[in-house]
């Protein structure tokens, strides 16, 4: 046995999308960084251990442009070229390439934390070490560093130092949370085991394990649906130990589980209920996939209110957008619904006071153990939230070890900073403006070869293949961005018989939201017989750039005419099957974008918009928020190159320049099989561009990409150069008819 001692920056505990993220950020933020996971591979729940598929902002594309960027939007997009079919061994090597491509990491698989020093009074206390156990080489590795991030999912190393937290499910009294129970319990979300099955050609005998329970008996095929398609997280619903302890009963939860997976596939072969000769089983987890157990307190505990109310904190570091998301404790046992789900109008932010711990002054978490009740866990629990919450506070403790602070205290001083850090890398970060007077982007003078400035798709495509979509039970709305001003929306209508629409005009409420929430006019406008166009006056003047919704009320005589095509982007067409909205808690679910996205409805607005204009490129939000946020090209010609250029006054001296293209973060994208994107790159991204600066009269190519299939690119110059503007060129995207770009960032060094 080998004992020995690893001296870092940043020790990472848990190698979860959590743990990857936030070692990955420390790593490209300068610290020195020692990953270490208790399995064989990388993922947590979502490896191919366990095999839960990876969700977040998005809920499944009820929410709108709400795809995470930075480091899990990075994985999304190399997963989707990588490994579009969903292999869940595949994944677990793009993890795998990613973490070992950061030369600041240093990676402990197999080794197992038990043991953590720590000392100082208990509202006080100070990490010095963890120990654990490397199986297989049989090391016993001390790491020790100033800063540690708890990322175990379960909270381990934080309940070892001593660490506040909470379990179990706190009283409706505690914050007040509708969705809590009036009296505290011990109860919890509880563990899953999952199953894969494939056709074998052939019949194959399914011969019963002495484990295996009789599901029928036990009413689980009448509340839960079990259907010979279904695979893996399908079957989410196989859930049981919530009533129990997930840490010290994780062995009984695990047998019991596996009953129920083998009496499900008993059920399923031997009932005579299904056509599954040929079916066997292909894989069947060994660990439980745990939900729930400790959760830290920070300075910040997130609750139902900040998720439905969407907190504006001067502190956020990130976004969620999953439902509230709770199961009953009996899981599978249970007689009621699987799950319960609770929508906000839209998306939530993540303050940094929920990720470091209110006692332990060098300990920050990410994942599921972050700071929120047990209400509010039950959508920050998801993995791309929790690597989200991981690439915030891996950047966080970068930080904090580079300028000698806690997290606290980092927070107090540094705050702009540590924000900036992370909109500079992408991360999911909403709302916070670049400021960063390092970056000359912000005082140049932005131009293109041509803008979008036409809001309209009635002449574009093939309108022999125009489709309608029929009104009679279903409420539509029309998301544009409103920049400075719309006075005049035109949209194409089929109607049966003569009537009276009902068109209104809504607001979004604020940048975190893409759904009718603030009820701003409304007008009844007489529709005749036929196809036409339908004029709305909206009229609407906003103070800021923004996003604006025209609805238009159901009526059984009416269709919206739609295009192939997709719309700008920024537009969007939204359903509500709902029998009506409720203007005081509006819920984003209750508003579809799924019929009709990457189709347009036919419409046009007046006047020209100046959304799209060259000068978005230069600070700027980088996403949809209150309106797109990105340069875009007129549509691109054969043999016509774009561009966008920055000018200064004076030469700048120029050495690293930082692109952020557009993706589509409204595309829903999964690392394993919910559905399969039918893209291996975003069309929406530049495939082929170069990079020149002007120097004299001409200008000088100094780097140039093919190929390209990522958001953010960063250009590091062989040398510096001087120059007076600096211009992106734009050859091909792949796919798209405009050329696109979110940010240009330029800087000396």
């Amino acid at each position: 046995m080998q004992e020995l001692t690893k001296h870092v920056d940043v020790v990472v505990i848990g190698g979860g999308p959590a743990g990857v993220a936030a070692a990955v950020a420390a790593a490209r933020n300068g610290a020195r960084v020692a990953l270490v996971n208790n399995r064989p591979v990388l993922g947590g729940n979502s490896s191919s251990e366990i095999r839960v598929w990876i969700v977040g902002g998005t809920a499944h594309g009820a929410q709108k442009f709400a795809r995470e960027t930075g480091i899990m939007g990075e994985l999304f997009l190399e997963n989707q070229w990588r490994n579009p079919e969903g292999n869940p061994i595949l994944w677990d090597h793009v993890l795998l390439d990613l973490v070992r491509a950061e030369k600041n990491i240093s990676l402990f698989l197999n080794t197992d934390v038990r043991d953590v020093e720590a000392d100082g009074p208990e509202d006080d206390r100070s990490i010095r070490s963890v120990t654990g156990w490397q199986t297989g080489s049989e090391k016993l590795i001390r790491f020790e560093a100033p800063m540690f991030i708890d990322c175990t999912g379960d909270g381990l190393v934080g309940f070892l130092a001593g660490a506040r937290f909470m379990t179990g499910r706190e009283d409706r009294g505690i914050h007040g949370e509708p969705w809590a129970p009036e009296t505290a319990d011990d109860d919890m979300l509880g563990s899953t085991i999952l199953f894969y099955t494939k056709d074998a050609g052939e019949p194959v005998r399914f011969v019963p394990p002495g484990i295996t329970k009789d599901i029928a008996a036990a009413g689980i095929p009448i509340h839960r649906h079990i259907d010979t398609a279904m695979n893996g997280c399908d079957y989410w619903w196989i859930e049981w130990g919530g009533q129990l302890d997930a840490v010290d009963d994780n062995e009984a939860i695990r047998d019991e589980l596996w009953g129920v997976v083998f009496g499900i596939w008993d059920h399923i072969k031997n009932s005579g209920e299904f056509d599954a000769e040929t079916l066997t089983l292909e894989w069947v987890g060994s660990i439980p996939g745990k939900r729930e157990y400790r959760r830290f307190v920070g300075d910040h505990v997130l609750t139902q209110q900040d998720i439905l109310d969407q907190t504006r904190f001067d502190d956020a570091v990130g976004f969620g957008g999953w439902s509230i998301d709770l199961h009953p404790p009996g899981g599978v046992y249970s007689d009621t619904a699987g799950s319960i789900h609770l929508h906000g109008p839209g998306l939530y932010e993540i303050p940094f006071r929920s990720l470091y711990s209110v006692n332990v002054s060098n300990m920050l978490m990410a994942g599921r153990d972050i700071s929120a009740s047990h209400v509010a866990f039950g959508t920050t629990r998801v993995m791309a939230t929790c690597a989200v919450t991981g690439e915030a506070a891996g950047t966080g403790a970068a930080l904090a070890v580079r300028h000698g602070l806690s997290p606290r205290r980092l927070l107090e001083d540094r705050r702009e900073d540590l924000q900036s850090t992370l909109v500079r890398q992408d991360a999911s970060i909403l709302g916070v403006p670049w400021r960063d007077d390092r970056d000359l982007a912000l005082t140049a003078t932005a131009t293109a070869s041509s803008t979008l400035t036409e809001l309209s798709t009635t002449d574009a495509g093939d309108r022999d293949a125009d489709a309608t979509v029929s009104l009679a039970d279903a409420d539509f709305a029309l998301l544009l961005p409103v920049d400075p001003r719309l006075d005049v929306l035109r949209i194409e209508l089929e109607a049966t018989a003569e009537t009276i629409a009902t068109v209104e005009t809504w607001g979004a409420g604020s940048g975190l939201n893409h759904i009718p929430v603030q009820r701003l006019s409304a007008q009844d406008l007489a529709v005749p017989v036929g196809r036409g166009p339908l004029e709305v006056r909206v009229d609407h003047v906003p103070d800021e750039p923004g996003d604006v919704l025209v609805v238009i009320r159901r009526d059984p005589a009416l269709s919206i005419r739609v295009g192939a095509e997709r719309p700008p982007y920024g537009v969007l067409a939204l359903l509500s099957r709902e029998p009506g909205l409720v203007q005081d808690s509006p819920q984003t679910n209750a508003w579809s974008a799924v019929e009709l996205r990457r189709r347009s409805p036919r419409f046009s607005v007046e006047p020209a918009t100046t959304a799209y204009g060259a000068q978005k490129v230069v600070g700027g939000l980088a996403r949809p928020f209150d309106g797109p946020n990105l340069w875009a090209s007129a549509p691109m010609r054969d043999g016509v190159e774009e561009w966008v250029e920055l000018r200064w006054a004076e030469r700048q001296v120029i050495g690293r320049i930082e692109l952020i293209f557009n993706d589509d973060v409204d595309e829903d994208i999964v690392n394993l099989h919910h559905h399969r994107t039918p893209f291996l790159v975003m069309p929406e991204l530049v495939r082929d561009y170069r990079i020149e600066v002007e120097q004299g009269a001409a200008w000088v190519a100094v780097d140039q990409v093919a190929g390209n299939r990522m958001r953010r690119r960063v250009h590091a110059l062989t040398r510096s150069v001087e120059a007076s503007a600096v211009r992106v060129v734009v050859t091909a995207t792949n796919g798209d008819a405009h050329a696109m770009i979110a940010a240009v960032r330029v800087f000396r060094d």
